[in-house]
């Protein structure tokens, strides 16, 4: 354990380096959170344009902390994997299950890095390589795909415990339809979260402690050895995404950050216990789908605004209050999660 702690305290103790003078570079380069435009506030709902105006006071805060963190974790892992693969046990071949998670980390990664370039640019107006929200939600699906695929069929994961009774289920080559489903959900889910500050980090923080318990009573020292490496680096972001926030995730954290969490579950092959855990993303990422699906084929709203977050500052709850109670909820289903996972 000595090991792993270790790997924390130096992910962490590089990205703090790193993370002041790209805050800088952020604002040089103006990748900043835009402000409300006159056309947008014409098209915008009345409990909308009040949340707008709540986070006013956010624009011009630079967006984009998930670059740092998901370019040292990546190449940490990568570097300490090579030193000491040969000291490593799994119950996977180590080399595959390295390409699963570097593979879904920085795909989603990528995916989200690209988005954040055309809305904060303004390319989506200059057509320059603009790609519409569904092209997108298919290039999410085709990479959920091929990380469940190789699953499937590089790792051999096609069983899900039961937790409480002992038993497993047998998925066969449905497990790479099921994976994909959670590797997506999970992706947009934690980047509907990650509306306020502190929320989404704070969330995962949690959750991957939980999956580094989990990790440990399994044996699998390389998932123990990446997420290590992973909340060092969060928890530097973290320092600076806390009320009031100096420095946001962007959507290249908020969809690999996502996909590699459920990718992190699945691994540990404790799939109930990743949706006990994730419970507060689910919820998020559920009142929004809702949200969506409603309005596209019901011509309606269900909930005044979503995600749930967003719902709690409009009948009054400040952005504090929220963040910490969703922290507290957030540890009680972990604790929930692990126990379900150790039975």
């Amino acid at each position: 354990m000595r090991f792993y702690l270790g790997l924390l305290i130096l992910s962490f103790g590089v990205t703090m380096a790193v993370m002041v003078p790209f805050i800088g570079l952020l604002y040089r380069w103006k990748f900043t959170r835009g402000r409300e435009t006159e056309e947008k506030r014409k098209t915008a709902t009345k409990a909308f344009y009040e949340i707008r105006k709540m986070h006013a006071v956010k624009a011009g805060v630079p967006t984009g902390g998930g670059i740092p963190v998901a370019a040292i974790v990546a190449v940490l892992f990568s570097v300490v994997y090579w030193l000491v693969k040969g000291e490593l046990t799994s119950g996977y071949p180590l080399g595959r299950e390295l390409g699963v998670i570097i593979f879904t980390f920085l795909g989603f990664g990528l995916l989200g890095f690209y988005d954040d370039l055309i809305k904060i640019f303004g390319f989506a107006k200059t057509g320059f390589f603009g790609l519409r929200m569904r092209h997108k939600f298919i290039i999410q699906w085709l990479l959920g795909f091929g990380v469940g695929a190789l699953m499937y069929w590089g790792l051999g994961m096609d069983i899900v415990n039961m937790p409480l009774t002992g038993s497993y289920l047998d998925l066969g080559w449905l497990a790479v339809p099921l994976y994909a489903f959670l590797i997506v959900g999970f992706a947009n889910a934690f980047d509907f979260t990650d509306g306020l500050d502190g929320l989404s980090g704070g969330l995962l923080m949690i959750c991957l402690l939980a999956f580094w318990v989990i990790a440990a009573t399994e044996l699998d020292q390389v998932l123990m050895l990446f997420i290590s490496l992973w909340l060092g680096g969060l928890i530097a972001y973290l320092y600076f995404n806390i009320y009031p926030a100096r420095i946001m995730l962007g959507n290249v954290g908020g969809l690999a950050f996502g996909a590699t969490l459920a990718v992190v579950g699945l691994l540990s092959g404790k799939m109930i216990a990743l949706m006990v855990i994730g419970g507060v993303f689910i919820a998020e990422g559920l009142s929004s789908g809702l949200q969506l699906f409603s309005k596209r084929f019901m011509k309606k709203r269900i909930f005044p605004i979503a995600p749930l977050h967003h719902w709690l500052q409009l009948i009054g709850w400040e952005e504090p209050k929220i963040v910490a109670r969703a922290w507290l909820l957030g540890m009680v289903l972990a604790i929930f999660g692990v126990w379900l996972a150790v039975l």
